[in-house]
């Protein structure tokens, strides 16, 4: 009777942990990841080396929307980039003086270092099914603007920033700056 309970009890333990294994790799692997800033591209928003909270399962159930700051895969050959949704599809974006315009309009844009100067950008008008990415340090970025990077289809975006939870001393959301 003893050795029934015995083997009874290892049985739910054994079942337990494999619940709890599955479980956790389904939540890895759907609805949220953690998440690394390498570089300087996204200051004075984040900083290199925050860690990050990531919601992979936000844009299975909606769109992508202007500010959003998200993960992006953009090869196979390097680590994902940080960056902030600008533009969406159908979108014109240009930058022309240091300030963006989207659809003829300057963005009003609270998150950027005051007197931060950066490149003119030629008008461009987003394809269908992609998003036009910029970084926050927009003289180091390297987002939409360049031809290695580009337009960005929307699953080639890995999900979208929810808090940044290192360095403890600034865990917070990142979008305590409204658009």
């Amino acid at each position: 009777m003893k050795q029934k309970r015995q083997k009874s009890e290892l049985r739910e333990w054994v079942e337990a942990i494999l619940i709890t294994v599955v479980i956790a790799v389904l939540l890895r692997s759907y609805v949220f990841v953690f998440a690394k800033v390498d570089g300087t591209s996204m200051e004075d928003t984040l900083h290199n080396g925050d860690r990050l909270l990531v919601s992979k399962i936000t844009y299975h159930l909606s769109e992508p929307q202007y500010g959003d700051i998200v993960i992006i895969d953009v090869t196979q050959s390097i680590d994902d980039y940080v960056k902030r949704i600008i533009g969406k599809p159908g979108d014109t974006v240009e930058i022309k003086n240091s300030t963006v315009y989207r659809n003829g309009i300057a963005l009003n844009e609270p998150y950027l270092t005051p007197g931060l100067e950066y490149n003119d950008f030629s008008k461009v008008t987003v394809p269908e099914g992609c998003y036009f990415v910029l970084g926050d340090n927009r003289p180091v970025s390297k987002d939409s603007r360049y031809s290695d990077v580009g337009f960005i289809k929307k699953d080639k975006i890995d999900g979208k920033i929810v808090f940044r939870i290192w360095p403890f001393n600034d865990f917070n959301s990142p979008y305590k700056i409204s658009e």
